[in-house]
């Protein structure tokens, strides 16, 4: 957990995913990593869930303030 300027909870991670999938007529193991963020409270409830656990988030991609890489910023999430 970490605090913007202003005072804002912030906390960085990243989100995996992993799955199998059928893509023309085969299966198919896709696995993703990406950097994510979350702020105020949405952080703070996250912060306090166990690693490697199962979870649901919506919420938008960006690129990172550089341009460089996308951020997935969660603006809510539940027990999947």
């Amino acid at each position: 957990m970490r605090y913007t300027p202003a005072g804002l909870p912030a906390l960085n991670m990243r989100l995996e995913h992993e799955s199998q999938v059928s893509e023309v007529g085969q299966s198919r193991q896709v696995k993703v990593a990406v950097k994510a963020v979350a702020f105020g409270a949405i952080a703070e409830r996250l912060a306090k869930q166990a690693l490697g656990s199962v979870w649901r988030f919506t919420g938008f991609l960006a690129n990172a303030p550089q341009g460089k890489t996308v951020t997935f910023h969660i603006q809510e999430f539940s027990q999947d």
